[in-house]
């Protein structure tokens, strides 16, 4: 058995030589070998048959595996059969023929077996070998087949991207064109659109300029012939008042003899009235001072009376001060109040004050119509919220809840006064008024002052508000350098009586510099109002309320018959052509001013009207009081700017 297992072992070595020879190698295809590597019990059939077995079953693989990656390779080309020995088939006998040899060499020797064994193993590795140099193969071979279909997908994924690329270009350098023609079309149409406005403003210009030349023609006409119509009537007058003087000179001419006569009997008999009567009085003051005289117990009586009654008269008088001091000082005002609603005394003013509390009772309904503030001209928003805090104090002091502190800041002249008094009267409160200019002048007595201000304000019944204005003046940062020991003991006391919230004052402050504060009273103040410059709007309504203020009813007369009995009538201003239109012409180029300057602007108006001939306010003259007055604004303002600049 051992031979024919040999004999088979011989005759696939010399296959595998033939093979090796005829440089035949399946590439494509996996290595298939015989099962000769693997003995076994039945391995009794011939070598030749196993080796036919084994040949054939190559290159299915190979064309199968083929089929699955790549087209099948070409047939190899036939091998010419140049040696004698070998067959037309390529195949060369001699290595089998060395293999017999071998065989018959082996069959011979003593180690048979073991040399068998040895020729096994070595074919087993062989084939192990061989099949992982195959699937190295064929690893590679996917590896390089993956790596060809990622580089076409690589391309393919370039190409699209190149392509989107390429259509986005095209599709930006259109919307380009497009944008760049939209805005040439743009541009031509806003340019002709300016053209035409142009043309319009031109043509309204000239229209205006047409339409205030004929009005200044027609203006300077009308004048020319009130003028000469005044100049008429002043000849009239001055003609009828020399005939009438003549008229009279040539009464009394003829009365002055009569007159003198008469004027001098009267004359005589009025000094002989007197002469007597002072005759009589000296003779009885004569007669009494010689009794006195003449009589030591008189005289002493006399000079007794008069020394008791200079003595009483000068007690009664000095008494009188210190008594009024002392009730003035418990019962009157502070001296630091410059203004308040309350009388000096308890007891004064309680008539006026109850009519008018009367009054505003029946003026509760016109308060809610819209006019809450008078004569005060707000931003809307600031007044509704100063409505808004009046209101809340109101129900505060009816709810007995401790009052809220204010602080009132802005450029001089925006109402803020104003607005503090209203509010006062709107809330129900009593109102106060005083300026921290007057604290500094105090000095040591500063501190006593206060006191007496708290104290006297605890003693309102509806509760007061305290305004102070200027309150920069001493309630500044208590660093300074320049505030005095004095100041900062008036700052702290009334540091001390705010310390709490009261149920009895509402402490408003009033200031244009509010960084200027201390902070211990800017941490007292609970509402913080802004009073900016007034708008266009609330200039408007200003001007026509001063207008109707100064102008309107200047010559209405104040109320007591007795006083406008002996007072002259005033002269009746006369308005014409004064139209809303132009007084919102003023309020547009009073850009800038405050209250005070437009109230300001129309007294000076009044003062034109009043120093003009006729004592009418037409257009000119209100727009030449105006252009005047802001003109003289702006001067003010370069010269404000220039001091600070230099300083």
């Amino acid at each position: 058995m051992a031979k024919t297992y040999a004999l088979g072992l011989i005759t696939a070595v010399a296959a595998s030589a033939s093979l090796s020879k005829n440089n035949c190698a399946y590439a494509d295809g996996p290595f298939s070998f015989s099962p000769f590597s693997t003995p076994s019990s039945n391995a009794s059939q011939p070598s030749s048959s196993s080796s036919k077995q084994s040949a054939p079953s190559n290159p299915p693989s190979s064309s199968s595996t083929g089929d699955a990656a790549e087209p099948p390779p070409p047939p190899p080309p036939k091998v010419r059969n140049d040696h004698p020995r070998t067959t037309s088939a390529g195949f060369d006998p001699e290595p089998l023929e060395r293999g017999v040899q071998a065989l018959e060499k082996i069959s011979q020797s003593s180690s048979a077996k073991q040399v068998l064994e040895a020729i096994k193993k070595q074919e087993e590795t062989r084939q192990v070998e061989l099949n992982a140099k195959a699937a190295e193969y064929n690893a590679l071979k996917a590896q390089f087949e993956t790596e060809r279909q990622r580089v076409i997908y690589d391309e393919q994924k370039k190409l699209a991207q190149h392509q989107a690329q390429t259509k986005s270009q095209m599709a930006r350098y259109e919307d380009e064109l497009a944008r760049k023609r939209m805005q040439a079309e743009n541009e031509y149409h806003r340019s002709r659109n300016q053209e035409l406005v142009k043309l319009q403003e031109e043509s309204s210009i000239r229209q205006e300029q047409a339409r205030r030349a004929t009005e200044e023609q027609i203006q300077a006409q009308r004048r020319q012939t009130e003028r000469e119509k005044a100049e008429i009537e002043r000849e009239t007058i001055r003609v009828r008042a020399i005939a009438e003087a003549e008229g009279r000179a040539h009464e009394a001419k003829l009365a002055e003899d009569v007159n003198r006569r008469i004027l001098i009997d009267r004359a005589n008999a009025e000094r002989e009235k007197w002469v007597s009567a002072i005759n009589t009085t000296f003779d009885h003051i004569g007669g009494g001072l010689k009794a006195i005289l003449t009589d030591q117990n008189k005289l002493v009586v006399a000079v007794g009376g008069v020394t008791a009654l200079a003595a009483g008269v000068y007690t009664t008088r000095e008494g009188a001060k210190v008594i009024w001091s002392y009730v003035d000082r418990i019962l009157g005002q502070p001296s630091l109040i410059r203004e308040s609603s309350k009388g000096k005394y308890p007891w004064s003013g309680l008539f006026s004050r109850s009519i008018g509390t009367l009054s505003r009772g029946g003026n509760k309904g016109h308060t809610k119509d819209g006019k809450a503030f008078g004569d005060v001209i707000l931003h809307p928003s600031l007044q509704r919220r100063i409505e808004h805090l009046a209101n809340a104090t109101t129900n505060t002091k009816s709810h007995q809840a401790p009052f809220r502190n204010m602080l009132f800041y802005g450029p001089p002249g925006t109402g803020k006064t104003m607005a503090a008094r209203e509010m006062a009267r709107k809330s129900g409160l009593d109102y106060a008024l005083m300026t921290g200019g007057d604290v500094a002048p105090l000095g040591p007595q500063a501190v006593t002052k206060i006191h007496e201000l708290f104290d006297w304000a605890k003693k309102s019944r509806q509760g007061l508000l305290l305004f102070i204005d200027e309150a920069d003046a001493f309630l500044c940062e208590r660093n300074k350098t320049y505030m005095s020991e004095a100041q900062r003991s008036a700052l702290n006391a009334l540091l001390f009586r705010t310390g709490d919230q009261s149920k009895d004052i509402v402490l408003a402050l009033a200031t244009n510099r509010p960084g200027d504060l201390d902070s211990a009273v800017a941490d007292r103040i609970d509402e913080v109002l802004e009073f900016p410059l007034p708008g266009e709007e609330e200039r408007f309504k200003l001007l026509t309320l001063y207008l109707d203020k100064y102008i309107a009813q200047s010559e209405t007369r104040k109320p007591g018959w007795f006083r406008n009995l002996f007072k002259r009538q005033p002269q009746k201003i006369e308005m014409k052509g004064l139209t809303d239109d132009m007084l919102k012409e003023a309020a547009a180029k009073t850009d800038g001013f405050s209250g005070r300057e437009i109230a300001k602007l129309m007294a000076s108006v009044q003062a034109a009207v009043y120093g003009s001939e006729n004592c009418v306010l037409d257009p000119s003259l209100f727009r030449e009081v105006v252009d005047y007055k802001v003109a003289e604004h702006q001067q003010r303002r370069k010269l404000a700017a220039g001091d600070k600049g230099n300083v």
